[in-house]
């Protein structure tokens, strides 16, 4: 079983909106990745930051449009960014993995999904892209990445110390680093859209 964590907890104060809401030509931000996810996992798991947004959420994307189930969630805890919201869909997974993705990422697809997939072993506890083989921790994409829900522990003894920079969990776990190569992985799948400039790649 394969299981999706979508992050859409963030404040987007630089894009000034709800991101994974915003209609990019003609449908909502999440439903481009939403969509990639079809036939490549089992389950999605919605991480948003209070129930106001889950409700809004909901009267948009609509679970029958998907091969897969999906199940809305609010962040267990509160104002801690990302970190938080990979707590929460690890909490809320029926698999041992899931492959997390924030929601403003719609470039990404189904042979990166796959790629990153295939790279999971026994002794691995996350499956991390990097940009940069001379220094693979500090280039690396822990927001497009897998990771084994037997690191939660970890992440909340983390969020209990304040330490919410997501590298710090992969620096402390068996991490397999998968190079952005531009041929099997692009590179412009890992682009994000946080300013209102940024929206005009997909002009």
């Amino acid at each position: 079983m394969k299981s999706g964590i979508i992050l859409c907890g963030g404040q987007s104060r630089r894009m000034g909106r709800d991101k994974g809401s915003l209609i990019i030509k003609d449908k909502p931000m999440i439903k481009y990745i939403l969509s990639t996810l079809n036939n490549e996992i089992d389950e999605a798991i919605i991480v948003l930051n209070d129930s106001d947004r889950i409700d809004r959420y909901k009267k948009f994307i609509d679970p029958d449009d998907y091969s897969y189930d999906v199940k809305f969630v609010e962040d267990k805890i509160k104002n801690k960014g990302p970190i938080s919201g990979i707590l929460t869909g690890l909490e809320n997974i029926s698999s041992q993995y899931a492959i997390v993705f924030p929601c403003d990422s719609p470039n990404m697809t189904k042979n990166t999904i796959q790629a990153l997939f295939n790279e999971i072993s026994n002794e691995y506890q996350a499956i991390v892209p990097y940009h940069d083989p001379d220094n693979k921790l500090k280039t690396s994409e822990p927001l497009h990445s897998i990771y084994n829900r037997n690191i939660i522990p970890l992440i909340e003894e983390l969020i209990l110390k304040d330490c919410l920079h997501i590298k710090g969990i992969i620096e402390k776990i068996e991490t397999n680093f998968v190079l952005i190569d531009n041929k099997k992985i692009l590179k412009k799948e890992f682009e994000n859209l946080n300013r209102p400039e940024d929206l005009k790649i997909f002009d």
